[in-house]
């Protein structure tokens, strides 16, 4: 059973039992009270920012709000959506897996990065250790995956019988 578990794997099932209840948490109390959720601990760089550089009014706050809440309920959805395929030994085992946790990744990456930016502008130090700190979680499982050797596919059950597949003419 170990040997079949790739890093990356186990490396996003990590980050996915991180991931996925903190970043719920963070989104369901920005659904519910939109300006008093980005004022939140988990925000307040991003939610200082918005207000001071780019003064918005209070819709389009809102407006940010719902489209940050929507953001970290994406990487949410693929993390689970990763959870579901890992779950499976013949998905894990091919690596179809990867994609989703790919996903995840990235997105979560983008997130990440524009709060340690606007963390850094806003001079938030709390904020930027944490938005730091998880974006460097999500880089650490990108690396492990880009280092990692490929799956090993499966056999072809036509190979032994003697077919000669497309390529081989």
């Amino acid at each position: 059973m170990a040997k079949h578990w790739r890093i990356s794997s186990l490396s996003g099932a990590l980050l996915a039992a991180y991931f996925i209840p903190a970043w719920t948490i963070i989104a369901f109390k920005i659904m519910v009270s939109p300006i008093h959720g980005l004022y939140d601990r988990p925000n307040i760089s991003l939610a200082l920012f918005v207000s001071d550089h780019l003064q918005l009014a209070g819709t389009a706050t809102v407006r940010f709000a719902w489209l940050l809440a929507l953001g970290r309920m994406t990487v949410v959805a693929f993390f689970a959506v990763f959870l579901v395929f890992v779950t499976r030994a013949a998905i894990r085992k091919s690596g179809g897996c990867n994609e989703a946790l790919g996903m995840a990744l990235a997105i979560g990456s983008v997130i990440s990065f524009a709060g340690v930016l606007m963390a850094s502008q806003a001079g938030e130090t709390a904020a930027l250790r944490m938005h730091a700190a998880e974006l460097l979680m999500m880089l650490g499982t990108v690396i492990v995956m880009l280092v990692e050797a490929p799956a090993q596919r499966p056999a072809d059950a036509g190979a032994g019988s003697g077919e000669l597949s497309l390529q081989q003419t």
